[in-house]
């Protein structure tokens, strides 16, 4: 399972997570810095990522354009990124599960 982390999350969190998540990215990573939500969205359609990310205008798109990507919304307002991975660790089963359910497009955590 790839994930994609939005521009809202530390880049740091793709290597960090490389263990549960390999072959995840941040938009940093892929040049998206600064792009649109609809080009990251667009992109983590081609490329099969999940998109990780505290902005809730990826649900927006999702209830228009439905899935791929499936979308992650993390809801834990300000706090800091080892929070956020802890958050990201601990939810893995969760997250895996999620990825392989053909129905669901958005998962909110926590």
């Amino acid at each position: 399972m790839k994930l994609l982390l939005d521009e809202n999350l530390s880049p740091l969190l793709a290597s960090q997570l490389s263990d549960l998540y390999p072959g995840s990215l941040h938009v940093r990573d892929c040049g998206l810095k600064g792009y649109s939500d609809w080009a990251v969205w667009q992109f983590a359609r081609e490329k099969g990522f999940t998109i990780v990310s505290k902005d809730s205008d990826f649900d927006q798109i999702r209830l228009t354009r439905g899935h791929p990507p499936k979308v992650i919304w993390v809801r834990l307002g300000n706090c800091s990124t080892p929070a956020i991975e802890d958050m990201l660790r601990s939810q893995s089963p969760a997250i895996h599960t999620f990825q392989e359910n053909a129905v669901e497009s958005l998962l909110i955590l926590p």
